[in-house]
């Protein structure tokens, strides 16, 4: 396991642990939680042994082996494949010793390190290499080539295969879904499942901490706090943690007030000094409870657009591509005032270039395009932060926006995104990918645009920034086209959903679990032969969706049974009480010829109260049961 005893750390003067303790038990997936700048990253530094702690210590059994995703990629030569391999050391380590082994023509070694790398079942790594790489969307024409090919998101996704490729007993994944696109990401999900490694995985996407993850540890106010689920479970015991916390505190300060006021009344009397002493002894000694606090550090909405025209935008017949090749065909789209779409499609099929062609940052190669004289575009692109002036601060980068404006006014609008005090004022190079991302779309609400084209704004943000920015955008007048990996943001943000496959723009009729569906049986369709792929492809999502019901019912049916069989005898119970509660509320039931009536009705309902709560505890444990049942089809189908 691993032991978090006592744990102080401190980076420069901000004290990032204080006296902590956590631990994390063979097995288990763990989701380390706390905002942008608490410590996480530097907690996972810590159990690398990349820094030491100022106090405390970090303990796990030393002969456990340790994979973490590198945050650097340099320009190699080595093809992707070989790449993902390197992160087997033992079976590089094995190979070379084999290769030394035969160059010294030492038949025993040889034998030795074969009976060695047979073990580890070195004999399928390239096959599982390419499956890995398979899954974070190379094709397999990409697997041969150089890693200093690739752009820097593709790197990270070879760094995060390579790290999966170790065969570690703790594995740390810092943000893996960052550089991702849904697919991937649900990939990644299921392929984490299926690892039997400890894991703690650092991520601000609450869906695939839900989906990845078996307990969570909080990382706030220099302390760890650990819970036994995944996120929701986690937001709902917090929220009840809180709720207490906060209740003891109101409780307390009644304590206090009624001490002090006794301290205040009676310590100048003779008669009473020596009551008022003990009270202020016991004042003082009074471990005090701090106030719980719900409040997000972020406040802020899009402001009414001056103008509504309709429709925003149209294209008609566009085609669209780079250097005369043509990526998108014929595409036709009138933006209506209002709607909000969420754009979906596998990773190089569009989606981006579809974004910055709306935003006029990519000329058509064929059709046209009309935008209103009224349209006013806020545009957020993947790549935003770089357009970020390093050597310039939130205020400066403003003021360049509307240089007529009060500092104050801009001041005080910067600090709905946390950016107050001197913050405001000092350059942005020192900040933390979040925090100027939070700049980026700080700039855009600024501008209240009638029309915002999002490609994954929430990469960088932590969960509260997420959630802040999800309700802003939930009130937002304009119209919305959104592409993002988190499906909590795209679920509640956007009514319908727009499509690109095979170079084609076109509605998506369903929901983000339907388009789930639809991959699996797009992917299962590969194969056929193109003039029926089209057909297959229904009928296989068809019957993928009819084995998943019939697994479903399968596995589901005894738990399904019991709990049926709960609600009735619940039902039945209920009445019983509710008739024996009706005679005890009559006065007649207390008179001297309904004595016996009375014992009988009194025992009787304390009979059904017991059973009833046995009965409601066991349903409540058959349907999470059931729940969990549900969810190992729905994961093993994916």
């Amino acid at each position: 396991m691993i032991e978090l005893k006592n744990l102080t750390l401190q980076r420069g003067l901000k004290v990032l642990l204080d006296h902590a303790d956590a631990t994390v038990n063979p097995g288990q997936r763990v989701g380390l939680i706390g905002k942008n700048g608490t410590g996480k990253s530097s907690l996972f530094a810590l159990i690398k042994g990349e820094i030491m702690p100022d106090g405390g210590e970090v303990r796990f059994p030393k002969n456990w082996k340790l994979a973490a995703v590198a945050q650097e990629t340099p320009a190699l030569d080595t093809s992707a494949l070989d790449y993902v391999l390197q992160g087997d050391a033992e079976l590089q380590a094995f190979q070379t010793a084999l290769l030394q082994a035969e160059a010294q023509n030492d038949g025993m070694k040889q034998a030795e390190y074969h009976a060695k790398l047979d073990e580890i079942d070195a004999y399928t790594a390239p096959a599982r290499a390419a499956k890995l790489l398979g899954g974070l969307g190379f094709s397999q024409e990409e697997h041969a080539r150089p890693v200093k090919a690739f752009s820097g998101g593709w790197r990270m996704r070879l760094n995060l295969a390579q790290a999966l490729m170790c065969r570690a007993d703790l594995l740390l994944l810092d943000e893996p879904t960052n550089h991702l696109d849904l697919e991937t990401v649900l990939w990644l999900e299921s392929h984490l499942a299926g690892l039997p490694c400890t894991q703690i995985i650092i991520s601000h996407d609450r869906d695939f901490l839900n989906a990845t993850t078996t307990h969570t540890i909080e990382l706030s106010n220099q302390k760890l706090t650990t819970y036994g689920g995944s996120y929701d479970f986690y937001q709902t015991e917090r929220a009840q943690r809180l709720a207490r916390q906060q209740a003891a505190y109101v409780k307390q300060q009644t304590q206090i007030k009624h001490l002090q006021s006794f301290i205040d009344r009676f310590k100048a009397k003779a008669t009473k000094a020596t009551q008022a002493q003990s009270r202020m002894k016991a004042l003082a000694k009074l471990e005090r409870i701090a106030p719980a606090h719900l409040d997000s550090e972020f406040s802020f909405a899009f402001e009414q657009p001056a103008h509504l025209p309709n429709p925003l935008l149209k294209l008609d017949k566009a085609d669209l591509g780079y250097g005369g090749g043509v990526v998108l065909h014929d595409l036709n789209l009138s933006l209506e005032s209002g709607a909000r779409y969420g754009l979906l499609g596998v990773n190089g099929s569009g989606k981006s270039t579809f974004i910055k062609a709306l935003a006029g940052e990519l000329a058509l190669s064929g059709g046209q395009i009309v935008r209103s004289d009224k349209l006013n575009t806020g545009y957020f692109a993947q790549h935003q932060l770089d357009t970020l002036r390093d050597d310039q601060s939130p205020v400066w980068h403003i003021q360049q926006l509307s240089p007529e404006v009060r500092e104050q006014d801009i001041r005080n609008f910067l600090g709905g995104f946390n950016f107050v005090g001197d913050m405001a004022l000092q350059k942005i190079e020192p900040f933390s990918g979040g925090e100027k991302a939070r700049l980026a779309l700080a700039m855009i609400v600024w501008q209240k645009p009638n029309l915002l084209l999002l490609d994954e704004p929430t990469n960088h943000l932590d969960l509260d920034m997420r959630h802040a920015l999800t309700v802003a955008l939930q009130s937002f007048q304009g119209a919305l086209i959104v592409v993002s990996h988190d499906r909590s943001l795209l679920e509640a943000t956007t009514d319908s959903f727009l499509l690109i496959d095979q170079g084609r723009l076109k509605p998506f009729d369903g929901d983000l679990n339907d388009y789930r569906l639809w991959r699996l049986a797009q992917e299962n369709a590969a194969a056929v032969p193109a003039a029926s792929a089209q057909s297959q492809s229904r009928k296989d999502t068809k019957r993928l969706e009819a084995q998943i019901r019939q697994e479903k019912a399968k596995r589901g049916k005894p738990l399904q049974q019991k709990i049926d069989k709960a609600e009735k005898e619940i039902a039945a119970l209920t009445k019983q009480q509710t008739a024996c509660e009706a005679f005890l509320a009559q006065e007649s039931a207390y008179e001297e010829a309904n004595k016996t009536k009375l014992q009988q009705t009194l025992a009787q309902l304390a009979e059904t109260k017991v059973k009833l709560s046995e009965l409601e505890e066991n349903w409540l444990l058959w349907q999470e049961e059931l729940e969990r049942v549900l969810a190992e089809v729905d994961t093993e189908f994916s």
